[in-house]
């Protein structure tokens, strides 16, 4: 094939018919043109030759040009498309580095290979061109609602058209055992469109939390305005979802206007998603008063909560506990997924089971350590005193603020508690040195006797030891493994560390051994510091 007068119009018919099927730029098409041509050029006239191709834009005349570029004496190395300032000077008045010598060279002939060649070259640019438009188009879809029409379905997965591309909604994104047949329409949510190598993969969800949302923002105009506001939401899909909701306008009641005139709006959302029963609640700043909103419909009767944990006690009535925690626990579990907390649920028996069982230990402690009767070390723990160290260092005023304590007995109280506490450090601190704890180790701010004798028994004997711990090792953590949250023991956890002072210790263990940068160190606890305000932490 030739380029000759007799198809350069249809170089450009043909353009535009491919743009527009495609629906992209018809110049991309010619620009694809222009360089198949050149490189089926190369092959006629030499690879190592620089030929390019313009195709004019209105009437369809294609020229072939060679272009070889000036550069220094030392830099020559590719002689069909370099050349020296001297050796240009033949070509142009005043040659300088960088200057191109442009030279027409008369058409190409294309033979069968070349112009296949030629056209996979122009069908691999024009697909790249339409995957570009669709993730163009797609990206900034990602987090809304779209509709489509059901195309096929592959093992399981559906194949969604919508519009100007196809969509993926994998079946663990389905709801329960829905099924669509080809033509059928659909609704779902663009949970992510990335770019990948056989084009841009739109990936569809009709099962993750923000669907139900995005659904309700479409249903509720007060939503849709900002006057009503979706904190969070948590769904078990197809069964059950709850959704906390604040108003910013005291007038509205949030939680009537996402249910609507008779349950009108909400039961639209219920049948997009299959039946699936939705609790509305408002939502609190406070996390005791939100999680109590969570648990509905049960009655909660008090909350513990532990922050150092992120742990939340709830304690209902004996009747209510089946109704708290739900059919398969799924009622404590969405409450847990919208608050962002583990919670503990116990009755009201339990928990006096429990709190009887503590009061009775620590009597029994203060009655075998302080050499005290019944009475006497009960009325130390009914004061809130729950261990020996709050006994020993806690101010004298204190202790003998306690009626029927003066300041000889609360002396004598402190005395003991000391005593017991000092012989015990030295026990675990012997114990620590026969198991092999070094000096390092023992000497370590942070780190008491008892404290060395278990990270010892742990096999931690140096301070190298120590900083290669990580966090969770020392304070202990949750890991999820076959879906289930398992616990992860930590050494020093049975002594209260938290995840942060373990963190600390591990580093500040890092930077005496010169292992981490102390202005490093500083810097990362502003920017932790920054974030943390940022967030309103």
């Amino acid at each position: 094939m030739a380029i000759t007068s007799a198809n350069q119009l249809e170089l450009l018919q043909t353009a535009e018919a491919v743009a527009r099927e495609k629906m992209i730029d018809p110049d991309l098409v010619i620009q694809a043109m222009e360089d198949s041509l050149a490189r089926a050029a190369k092959s006629r006239y030499g690879s190592e030759m620089d030929i390019r191709v313009h195709i004019d834009r209105k009437n369809g005349n294609a020229t072939f040009t060679r272009v070889r570029t000036v550069v220094e004496d030392d830099a020559v190395e590719n002689y069909q498309a370099e050349l020296t300032v001297e050796q240009a000077r033949p070509y142009l008045d005043a040659p300088q580095v960088g200057d191109e010598i442009v030279d027409q060279v008369p058409p190409v002939e294309l033979g069968r290979i070349a112009a296949q060649s030629a056209k996979q070259v122009i069908l691999q640019r024009v697909r790249e061109a339409e995957r570009d438009r669709q993730y163009e188009e797609f990206k900034d879809r990602a987090g809304t609602i779209i509709n489509g029409v059901v195309k096929r379905e592959e093992y399981g997965n559906i194949i969604v058209d919508v519009g100007r591309g196809e969509a993926i909604l994998r079946r663990n994104e389905k709801i329960g055992r829905e099924s669509y047949r080809p033509n059928d329409r659909i609704r779902a949510y663009v949970k992510d469109v990335r770019r990948e190598s056989r084009g841009p993969q739109i990936f569809l969800s009709r099962t993750d939390p923000q669907f139900m949302a995005e659904l309700f923002k479409m249903e509720v105009p007060e939503i849709y305005d900002g006057v009503i506001e979706i904190k969070a939401c948590a769904r078990d899909p197809g069964s059950r979802a709850k959704i906390a909701v604040i108003s910013y306008d005291n007038s509205i009641d949030p939680v009537g206007a996402c249910v609507g005139m008779r349950g009108s709006r909400v039961q639209a959302v219920v049948g997009e998603l299959q039946g699936e029963k939705i609790d509305i609640i408002p939502w609190s700043d406070d996390q005791a008063t939100f999680l109590v909103n969570a648990l509905q419909p049960a009655e909660v009767a008090k909350v513990v909560f532990d922050e150092d944990a992120s742990r939340i006690e709830v304690v209902v009535p004996d009747e209510q506990l089946s109704l708290a925690i739900g059919r398969r626990g799924q009622n404590v579990r969405l409450a847990s997924q919208l608050t962002g907390l583990d919670i503990d649920i116990l009755t009201e028996e339990e928990e006096s089971k429990r709190r009887q069982a503590e009061f009775n230990a620590r009597t029994k402690l203060f009655m075998d350590v302080l050499d005290l009767d019944e009475f006497f070390a009960q009325l130390l723990v009914a004061e809130g005193f729950t261990n020996l160290e709050e006994v020993a260092y806690v101010d004298l005023d204190e202790l003998t603020s306690i009626e029927g304590v003066d300041e000889g007995t609360a002396e004598e109280l402190q005395t003991r508690a000391r005593e017991h506490l000092e012989a015990a450090n030295r026990a675990a601190l012997e114990n620590a040195r026969a198991l092999g704890a070094e000096d390092s180790l023992i000497e370590f701010e942070g780190l008491t006797p008892q404290m060395v004798e278990a990270l010892a028994k742990d096999d931690v004997k140096t301070l190298e030891d120590f900083a290669t711990c990580a966090d969770w090792e020392l304070a202990g953590g949750w890991t999820t493994a076959n879906g289930q949250r398992v616990k992860d023991e930590g050494i020093l956890e049975p002594f209260d560390v938290s995840l942060e002072e373990a963190q600390k210790m591990v580093m500040t263990a890092r930077v005496m051994l010169g292992w981490v940068d102390p202005t490093e160190l500083e810097q990362a606890e502003v920017a932790v510091e920054t974030e943390d305000k940022e967030a309103g932490v």
